[in-house]
C-alpha cells in the first residue's frame, strides 16, 4: 500500500507545478488565443495531464498573434490579374498627369524668367548712378506741326535717329522697322508710335521728310528742327552724329551716327535698345513682352 501511494507523488508534483505555469502564460498574453487543452470525455491520468501541460507551455511559449485580414479585390479574369501585376501602383493617367504637370512648370518657370530679365533690362537706367537715356525735347513734324516728347506719352515709342540721304543703313533699318510695327500692331493695335529723328536737319526739312517716310510706312512721325536742337536730342539719347566740317553747298556728304532701335515706354523713360542682331520677327516679340509687362496707364 504504501508502495502504491509512493508512486504518484511525482506526477502529482509536476502538475501543481506546470498548472499555475499555464495560468500566468495566459494571464500575461491576453491578446493572443487562450491556451486550450484538448478535451476528452475520458478522465485525465497523470500521463494524460502531463502532456497536456507540456503542449500548454509549447502553445503559451509560441503563441499565434491575431491578424486583421485586410480585403482585396480579386482580379475576375487571369488577363486582368496579370494587367494589374505588370502595372503596380501605376497607371497611364498618373503618368500622363506627370508629364503635363512637369511640363507645366518648366513653361512657368522659363516665363518667370524671361519676364524678370525683361524686368531687370527695362530698370537698369533707373537706378541712381545710371545714364538717363531719353529726355524732353521740343521739334517739328514731318507736317510743320511742333512735336515735343509730350506728344509721345501714354504709348511705347520706337525711336530710330538716321538722314534721309543715308544710301544703305538707313533704307534697310526703315524697312526693318515697318515690319517690326506692322506685327506689333496686329496684336497691340495704337501701342506704339514709330519716330524717325533726323541727325541732318541742314538738308532734312519736314518736306523732305515727307516724302522720304512715305516709302516706308504711312504711320511714321518724322522730325527735325534746328541744328542745336537735334544735337541736344541725340545726346539726351546717348546718340553719337558726326557731320564733315567744311561743307559747301549742294556738296553731298555722309553722316556718321549710332544704329539702335530706342524703345521707351508710356513715361517716356528708356526701357531697351534693340540693334542690327535682332530680326523684325525677334524685336517684335521684345516689343509685345515688354508691353505685357506695363502695369501703368495707356492713352486711349
Amino acid at each position: 500500500m504504501s508502495r502504491s501511494l509512493a508512486a504518484p507523488q511525482p506526477l502529482l508534483r509536476s502538475l501543481f507545478q506546470s498548472r499555475p505555469r499555464a495560468q500566468q502564460c495566459r494571464r500575461f498574453l491576453s491578446t493572443h488565443p487562450p491556451c486550450s487543452y484538448p478535451s476528452s470525455s475520458r478522465r485525465p491520468t497523470a500521463v494524460s495531464q502531463r502532456t497536456r501541460a507540456a503542449d500548454a507551455d509549447a502553445q503559451c511559449s509560441n503563441p499565434k498573434p491575431f491578424f486583421l485580414e485586410q480585403r482585396r479585390c480579386k482580379a475576375k479574369t487571369v488577363e486582368e490579374a496579370r494587367s494589374r501585376y505588370r502595372t503596380g501602383p501605376f497607371s497611364w493617367k498618373a503618368g500622363l498627369l506627370f508629364v503635363l504637370t512637369s511640363v507645366g512648370l518648366v513653361w512657368y518657370f522659363e516665363h518667370e524668367k524671361k519676364r524678370m530679365h525683361r524686368k531687370r533690362i527695362a530698370e537698369a537706367t533707373k537706378g541712381v548712378g545710371k545714364p538717363k537715356v531719353g529726355g524732353e525735347f521740343e521739334l517739328v513734324d514731318q507736317d510743320g506741326r511742333p512735336f515735343s516728347s509730350r506728344d509721345l506719352k501714354g504709348r511705347y515709342s520706337l525711336v530710330y535717329f538716321g538722314f534721309t540721304h543715308c544710301p544703305d543703313i538707313c533704307p534697310e533699318e526703315l524697312d526693318k522697322m515697318a515690319r517690326m510695327f506692322d506685327l506689333v500692331e496686329e496684336q497691340a493695335p495704337g501701342a506704339l508710335t514709330p519716330v524717325f529723328i533726323t541727325c541732318d536737319p541742314a538738308r532734312d526739312d519736314p518736306k523732305i521728310l515727307k516724302s522720304y517716310l512715305a516709302e516706308f510706312h504711312p504711320r511714321f512721325v518724322g522730325l527735325t528742327g534746328t541744328y542745336d536742337q537735334i544735337k541736344n536730342v541725340c545726346k539726351a539719347y546717348r546718340v553719337y552724329f558726326s557731320t564733315p566740317k567744311d561743307v559747301k553747298p549742294g556738296q553731298d556728304y555722309l553722316v556718321d551716327h549710332s544704329i539702335y532701335f530706342y524703345l521707351m515706354d508710356p513715361e517716356g523713360d528708356f526701357v531697351e535698345a534693340l540693334g542690327r542682331q535682332h530680326s523684325p520677327e525677334q524685336a517684335a516679340k521684345v516689343i509685345l513682352d515688354h508691353m505685357k509687362d506695363w502695369k501703368g496707364s495707356w492713352r486711349k
